[in-house]
């Protein structure tokens, strides 16, 4: 990781640690990742719409292991049913370091990037299973400037 992204993620991680307990964002993971960096820099990403399409994108399965970089977002397969259709929407979680990722589940928390396999899903679902991760360079290519709305 370059210091090109350091205050990018520095204020990303911020971010999301302010929302630690909240259920705002139960069942959209990829909005709170995306939500962390976007609003907290004010830019916008282009990923997949979903966590598992994300994956997909940005090749997280070619890179595994323990996340080594602040920043990168952290990928598992997870299926079950949302709108009527039992898929792999996938999870994803934001690495704050030490191996732990900041992610929503039924609230926003913090947990060892292997131990979110040992969650409890929601009714319809399956365990997360953890695929891989994609550094914040990757998540970034496309970006622009944008202004939200708070």
């Amino acid at each position: 990781m370059g210091d090109a992204f350091r205050c990018y993620i520095d204020n990303a991680i911020q971010w999301a640690e302010t929302h630690l307990g909240n259920n705002a964002y139960a069942g959209r993971c990829l909005a709170f990742v995306e939500d962390a960096y976007e609003r907290s820099n004010q830019i916008e990403v282009f990923g997949g719409s979903s966590a598992h399409e994300s994956a997909e994108i940005y090749d997280a399965r070619q890179n595994f292991g323990q996340p080594p970089t602040l920043g990168a977002f952290v990928f598992y397969d997870c299926f079950g049913t949302l709108f009527e259709t039992y898929q792999n929407w996938g999870h994803v979680g934001l690495c704050i370091g030490e191996g732990r990722v900041i992610h929503a589940w039924n609230v926003v928390r913090v947990d060892n990037y292997l131990d979110v396999e040992k969650l409890t899903p929601a009714p319809g679902w399956i365990a997360p299973h953890y695929i891989g991760w994609t550094p914040v360079e990757r998540i970034f290519q496309g970006y622009r400037k944008k202004t939200w709305n708070t």
